[in-house]
């Protein structure tokens, strides 16, 4: 139990030595009591920069709502955001990874300094899940996730669902001559209908599902639409019981454990979520000291199948899932099934099992078609996989979910960088079994590890994405779908494999065999790499600069250090 003898906050307010820090206090609004109720670090990433944060700030108020009627003292403060889906495509997209690490930085800063009690972080783009949960790691005081929500689906012109990824796809059907600019301006209007992260599994949706699963949001938070009563509900009662947490000391290690992680990184399985998760669970399990490698992703992958037929893959988004009954409901069937450790402790004070006891399993709903059954999975085993190679001897991940073919050999297209290889599909100069290889995009030669959706989108909109391979030392979009492999390790810029492909070169990319192969001997690589010059990085100033002299590479999770 947490007392007053232990809690953090009495570091800068107790005691005679403080008077001048509760002076200050006072004037933002504490009172005699507040001194003795714990004293909550809200941060709020709320900005209208972005759809998926531009409500942040109600739902924020209902946090603080919350704490107060827990019986503790809300303190909330802004960290910053940065939205990937608007920064695709060009050099803004260069901040996206590191503005996890901001935000990790930020929230500590903050509520380190404060010497806050617990910390209450209500997101939504990307980057915002796994930078709060691993600042909560770091700071390791209760904690507790709060997701802001996933987007409505947008409305095409036959009544379609539409989302961001439809848009981005559209691009590459006006290059290929499929549709004219007045038909991209319509799906461009009605791709994001108001508040809310991207709809599909994309990395957000992602994120938010592993978070709940590991333990360190409420059930259901994951599904709750951005614009709903469900979600205010929700978020006041992750204030309250984020105070609970404090009394019970119930803090972030507690929860973010080995069997967490697995839980976490099962349910992506299951949903068929993002590549990036394999970079942030691992940055998280950093933060809080649990050890995680490549390997434990292979091995929970070999025994979980993925069931949900959601976007970039299948044709649903959140919104289906959360009407077909919610993320909670399905890690109870996963739970049933004997996928997950039902003994995890959460951040509800209880174990997963005992929160999913009254949670009626996802195949109760007998009219729903989201969640396939167990015994009819979309794929028998993970739908993310990490491959070896000499390509990528330090490992690389590979997406196969909606794929009919997971095998590839062809002729490599080697790019320096994302504008070449566009310009490239934009001269429809990519035909059918090049493998496209994309590189000095990864961690250190970015710097910032870029996602490519406006390349995979485009070639997906020419109707190249089943008949091409995609390989890139960079990132891909929880909207990205084809047959592609990015992560690749080592980087190019540090000297790895990548960085000695010529033109025409044989790849082979094989998922099912685990396999990247560059069919080159050994000594012509060796050849080659005596003639490889190590290049300047990039930046020389600034954040970028401070990210490519510290990340790690992409198969650590490239984080900083």
């Amino acid at each position: 139990m947490n007392t007053d003898a232990n809690r953090k906050s009495l570091t800068t307010t107790g005691g005679m030595g403080r008077a001048p820090n509760r002076a200050m206090l006072r004037a933002v609004g504490f009172m005699d009591e507040d001194f003795d109720r714990p004293m909550i670090g809200v941060a709020n990433l709320y900005s209208d920069i972005t759809p998926c944060n531009a409500h942040l700030d109600r739902l924020v108020r209902k946090a603080v709502e919350g704490i107060r009627a827990g019986g503790g003292v809300p303190q909330t403060f802004g960290a910053p955001t940065a939205s990937d889906g608007i920064m695709m495509g060009h050099q803004g997209m260069r901040y996206s990874l590191v503005s996890r690490e901001v935000i990790a930085d930020s929230i500590e800063v903050v509520a380190g300094g404060m010497n806050h009690d617990g910390i209450l972080a209500v997101g939504g783009c990307d980057k915002n899940m796994p930078g709060c949960v691993m600042a909560m790691a770091r700071l390791n005081v209760p904690s507790i996730f709060v997701y802001g929500g996933s987007i409505l689906p947008g409305v095409g012109g036959h009544g379609e669902a539409l989302d961001i990824v439809s848009i981005f796809e559209a691009v590459g059907q006006f290059q290929a001559g499929k549709l004219d600019a007045k038909g991209v301006h319509k799906i461009e209007c009605e791709s994001c209908p108001g508040a809310g992260s991207c709809g599909g599994m994309y990395t957000a949706n992602t994120m938010s599902s592993a978070i709940e699963a590991m333990g360190m949001s409420l059930p259901f938070d994951a599904s709750n639409p951005a614009v709903s009563a469900a979600k205010e509900r929700e978020t006041f009662q992750a204030g309250v019981a984020l105070v609970n947490l404090v009394h019970k000391n119930i803090r972030p290690r507690d929860i973010i454990t080995r069997k967490s992680l697995e839980n976490a990184y099962t349910f992506v399985l299951a949903l068929g979520g993002s590549t990036n998760a394999v970079l942030h669970l691992m940055a998280i399990a950093r933060e809080a000291e649990v050890e995680w490698t490549l390997a434990d992703f292979d091995r929970v992958g070999a025994k979980v199948p993925h069931l949900a037929d959601l976007k970039p893959g299948g044709k649903y988004v959140m919104h289906d899932l959360y009407m077909a009954g919610g993320s909670a409901c399905v890690l109870r069937a996963l739970l049933d099934a004997g996928f997950l450790h039902g003994d995890c402790m959460t951040v509800t004070g209880q174990p997963l099992a005992e929160n999913l006891k009254a949670v009626p399993s996802v195949y109760q709903n007998k009219a729903q078609t989201v969640v396939l059954p167990l015994e009819k999975p979309l794929h028998q085993s993970g739908h993310l996989v990490i491959l070896h190679g000499n390509l990528a001897p330090e490992g690389a991940v590979c997406k196969i979910a909606g794929l009919k073919s997971t095998k590839i050999t062809g002729p490599a297209r080697v790019f320096d960088g994302e504008e070449a290889c566009f310009h490239a599909i934009e001269q429809r100069a990519i035909k059918p079994g090049d493998v496209v290889v994309i590189r000095g995009e990864g961690p250190v030669g970015g710097p910032g590890m870029r996602e490519m959706l406006s390349v995979t989108a485009a070639l997906m909109g020419q109707g190249l994405g089943e008949v091409i391979g995609l390989i890139t030392d960079g990132r891909f979009s929880g909207g990205t779908h084809g047959l592609v492999v990015g992560h690749v390790s080592p980087e190019a810029w540090v000297g790895g494999t990548i960085a000695l492909v010529k033109e025409g070169d044989k790849i082979t990319i094989d998922a099912e065999a685990k396999k990247v192969v560059l069919d080159v001997s050994d000594a012509e690589l060796a050849k080659r790499r005596e003639g490889w010059k190590k290049p300047e990085l990039r930046e020389k100033r600034g954040v970028l600069a401070k990210y490519a002299r510290t990340v790690r590479s992409a198969s650590e999770g490239a984080v900083t250090s």
